[in-house]
């Protein structure tokens, strides 16, 4: 029963009503049989068994004899559907012709309007990082990468892959977002790849400025444009934008995670504000009224409960990013020096924290400042126990 269902439905699909479909299946099921037969193995009305039969007969499905009773016999299915079939087959074949003329027509427009079509394919989620792998292996020159948290994770599941192009003299960059700073994923990337941080919502990964994979980290799946040149330079031009305005991470490395993002915030907060140029023109009056530090604790900064050495370091971390400078601390004879590769007062934010430092710990100091129009600037920090 539930066989010859399936059939009266697939004969619907040729044009045949379900009465028609259950009354033909009956008839090839037992052969000829009578009109009150077709009724009661097909489970028909008797009242449409012969109207129904009629329409069979019309479509040269089945031979109603003239005799009575009635006896009604199904055309065997390979002659009575072939017809059927190959008609489908004709309107096909009609079809397949006319998109075949429809994409030609296609392509010659766009040809006479100079375009070209670039393919992409899709990936899953669990064959993304498995083709980032590939990618990386195959990099002949460069590789640029824009990551949010979830492609820097992928990127730290590549290490081997990025030692393996490093060894190859392949330039890697990579800009990360702030949150990423000092933590694991960032201690994993290897050493000779460069990183910065920029505040960044994307995952764009660029090959030799040709080749571009892009991850949604919403869902974990990608799409990779393979040879895309105008793709490629496009993404390229925005990656090198953002690598000029981003902030580089050296110094960084080796920090505790919470000390890397104190670095972080402390430089931002420094640049939005423009407090190098600030401090810079209260230099020869020697007035600086800006309490760095009440400044930096409203941004949930607090230097004041750290020790020394671990302030000191944070700051080397910013004079290192911010102007390429340093700072030397001789504990014997009580004297700091902070230099600057950059002259114009870029050290002057960092020697005005640490000098507000050691005196919200009970020291008094004394600041000489030379600048030196080839070698940079350098100041020096003389620490006095306060007497009082």
């Amino acid at each position: 029963m539930v066989k010859e269902h399936g059939l009266t439905v697939s004969l619907e699909e040729f044009g045949l009503s379900k009465y028609e479909a259950k009354a033909y299946v009956t008839l090839v099921s037992h052969g000829t049989i009578s009109a009150s037969e077709v009724a009661y193995y097909s489970n028909l009305p008797r009242t449409k068994v012969y109207p129904t039969l009629l329409k069979l007969e019309k479509k040269r499905l089945v031979i109603i004899s003239k005799s009575k009773p009635i006896m009604c016999t199904a055309i065997a299915p390979e002659d009575a559907f072939d017809g059927i079939i190959q008609e489908h087959i004709d309107k096909v074949n009609q079809m397949n012709t006319l998109v075949t003329k429809l994409k030609n027509a296609s392509e010659e427009s766009k040809k006479t309007r100079g375009a070209e079509e670039k393919r992409y394919f899709q990936l899953s989620a669990n064959n993304v990082l498995n083709q980032l792998r590939i990618m990386i292996s195959g990099t002949k020159s460069s590789i640029q990468v824009i990551v949010d948290p979830w492609g820097l994770n992928l990127l730290a599941e590549c290490k081997e892959q990025l030692l393996l192009v490093l060894r190859r003299n392949v330039d890697v960059k990579i800009i990360v977002s702030p949150t990423q700073i000092g933590s694991e994923s960032f201690h994993t990337i290897p050493s000779g790849v460069k990183i910065k941080v920029m505040d960044t919502a994307q995952n764009c990964f660029i090959f030799d400025q040709t080749e571009v994979l892009l991850i949604d980290s919403d869902n974990g799946k990608g799409a990779v444009f393979s040879a895309t040149d105008v793709l490629g330079i496009s993404q390229t031009k925005v990656f090198v934008q953002m690598w000029d305005n981003a902030l580089k991470t050296d110094g960084l490395y080796d920090m505790a995670k919470s000390d890397a993002q104190a670095v972080y915030h402390i430089i931002q907060l420094v640049n939005e504000n423009g407090l190098g140029f600030i401090l810079n023109s209260t230099i020869d009056s020697k007035n600086t009224s800006i309490d760095m530090l009440k400044l930096l604790e409203k941004d949930g900064i607090n230097l004041k409960s750290k020790p020394l050495d671990e302030v000191i370091e944070i700051i080397n971390s910013a004079l290192q990013i911010t102007c390429s400078g340093h700072l030397n601390y001789d504990s014997a004879k009580n004297n700091i020096t902070v230099e600057s590769k950059l002259n114009g007062g870029h050290s002057l934010p960092w020697t005005t924290i640490l000098d507000q430092y050691l005196h919200s710990c009970g020291y008094n100091t004394k600041l000489i400042y030379q600048n030196n129009s080839q070698k940079g600037e350098k100041i020096f920090i003389k620490i006095h126990p306060n007497k009082n």
